[in-house]
């Protein structure tokens, strides 16, 4: 069973997101908060596996929920999706700095709903490669701080073309085919690396790759070639 928080300021969006997942088998929404600072309250009474968390909200918004969320060693097995209105915009970059899972749009398909629940439920970033690439041309203008660049060097060869094949917007069978090895070894490479890199999840892991420098901004050539 998929636990779900569902976290925004309006009644009428939470009562419709409940009443899509309600009706299948594998999901329950456990709680649901009006603000940030409830939704930190009933995740940890709750340890929900997905909060759906709206970005402005009143008493603390989404960015600084998710990064509390994110920072909470007790709540380590909580994965936010982040709900906006608007699309790509600053608010979601930051959102996925602070540990966001991915995001969802407000409106939408129900179907899409559910599937993405599953999806971030089983630890994969909701970031299609379409997504990834908007984000990466829209709000990636020049590398930041390279505040991992110590631990980078403890990712081989492989892990390191893996995560620069992730950050150009790649899914686990592109990057299998572009190292001609098999999608578990890709899904392997990346998850090492995750667990090297201290990263919650593949988006995080995205945003440390272009924070870090280890992908240039804009940057569209293939990963180096290694041997071995």
């Amino acid at each position: 069973m998929i636990r779900v928080l569902l976290v925004d300021d309006q009644p009428l969006l939470r009562s419709g997101f409940r009443a899509l997942l309600a009706i299948e088998d594998d999901i329950e929404v456990v709680a649901e908060a009006a603000d940030g600072q409830q939704a930190l309250t009933l995740a940890r009474e709750h340890l929900p596996d997905i909060a759906l968390v709206d970005i402005q909200m009143p008493v603390m918004d989404g960015i600084e929920a998710t990064r509390q969320i994110a920072a909470d060693p007790a709540l380590a097995g909580v994965h936010v999706v982040i709900l906006t209105n608007y699309g790509l915009d600053e608010h979601v970059f930051h959102a996925l700095r602070a540990g966001a899972a991915g995001f969802l749009v407000k409106d939408i398909e129900p179907a899409d709903l559910v599937h993405a629940v599953r999806v971030a439920a089983r630890g994969d970033a909701l970031l299609a490669p379409s997504i990834t690439r908007k984000l990466i041309d829209r709000y990636v203008t020049e590398p930041l701080p390279a505040r991992t660049g110590a631990r980078l060097k403890e990712l081989t060869n492989r892990e390191r073309e893996a995560v620069v094949l992730l950050a150009q917007g790649l899914s686990n069978d592109q990057i299998a085919e572009r190292l001609v090895i098999s999608p578990l070894t890709a899904k392997t490479h990346i998850n090492r690396a995750m667990t090297k890199l201290h990263a919650r999840d593949r988006a995080q892991l995205v945003v440390i790759a272009y924070e870090s420098g280890l992908v240039a901004p804009r940057d569209r050539r293939p990963a180096p070639k290694t041997t071995g």
